[in-house]
């Protein structure tokens, strides 16, 4: 939904200009029609560098009917992974197919103090079905600390009831160290977020921050935002894990549904008869022994 910093809260990710912010008492009209927008960015950092594409949902929910207003979000999503497929079907294919397909969704929560809306659960129930979902309580510096954890549970009590799994899945747990790190995730899910792109000085640093009566509200601190927990999950962790979950599971359903649907394979023989497998059914690669040091500093957080 417009209003809830995303494009803030992506350029206090990556420290960068990734997405144009508006301008403050600029007012820009809400677009009639939701047409998603991506922006595809190289950013480095100590020599490593990581080709991100941003895209953005404007007009989402900013109608007074949002019926069926996240199709266009849904028929993004499944658009990329058809075009995955039909590069990896190819007779003589890429090595190196080109991969635009969505590796994660941060979903952003208005900080109402309540519950989901029903348009949350609706999208939500949809959503978790085709890609990895993260969601956050966007602007929470708007809200006190008992109202936050409060919200926190009640959103919560919510996912369960409408059966609604986020990332990270607890079936796709490998070992115990990841079922104990995941389950401390699940548990701060969804994170109360801050975004701000411009720097304060604070006991004589510069530090991130949003400027208000009371005082500097600090992006990076623990004690006044969950940002960093989202960060860490996003880059440093997970990030691997969040491409594994996309391939193996994700595109993996999609891709056996149409392959179900066509007639691609030659009915002969050797013809199998594929039928969609069960999320018990498809398993993710093994951590990778380089993410235990990101995870490790994540748990200390957490």
């Amino acid at each position: 939904q417009s209003g809830l910093g995303k494009s803030t809260m992506v350029n206090t990710l990556f420290k960068s200009k990734v997405w144009k912010t508006t301008l403050p008492g600029l007012v820009v009209p809400i677009p009639q029609t939701l047409q998603l927008h991506s922006v595809t960015h190289v950013i480095e950092e100590k020599g490593v560098k990581l080709k991100l594409t941003v895209t953005d949902t404007p007009g989402f929910g900013d109608q007074i009917n949002n019926d069926k207003c996240w199709d266009p979000i849904l028929g993004y999503i499944n658009e990329q992974y058809e075009r995955y497929l039909q590069e990896e079907i190819l007779i003589t294919r890429q090595r190196h197919i080109p991969d635009t397909r969505v590796h994660c969704c941060v979903y952003f929560v208005p900080p109402t103090g309540h519950c989901l809306r029903p348009l949350d659960i609706e999208f939500l129930q949809r959503l978790c079905r085709t890609v990895n979902v993260v969601p956050v309580i966007a602007r929470a510096d708007s809200l006190t600390m008992e109202e936050r954890d409060a919200f926190r549970r009640r959103i919560q009590q919510n996912m369960r009831a409408h059966c609604i799994d986020v990332y990270p899945q607890k079936c796709f747990d490998e070992d115990i160290n990841d079922r104990i790190l995941n389950s401390k995730i699940r548990d701060r899910i969804p994170f109360a977020v801050v975004g701000a792109d411009r720097e304060h000085l604070v006991n004589g640093r510069c530090v991130l921050g949003r400027k208000t009566k009371w005082g500097i509200i600090e992006v990076e601190n623990m004690a006044h935002c969950e940002f960093p927990l989202l960060r860490d999950l996003l880059i440093r962790s997970h990030l691997q894990d969040l491409k594994d979950i996309t391939h193996n599971v994700h595109y993996e359903n999609y891709r056996v549904i149409r392959l179900n649907e066509s007639h691609l394979l030659p009915r002969g023989p050797g013809w199998v008869n594929l039928a969609p497998a069960s999320p018990g059914q498809l398993t993710t690669p093994g951590p990778v022994k380089a993410r235990r040091r990101a995870r490790d500093d994540l748990e200390d957080r957490l």
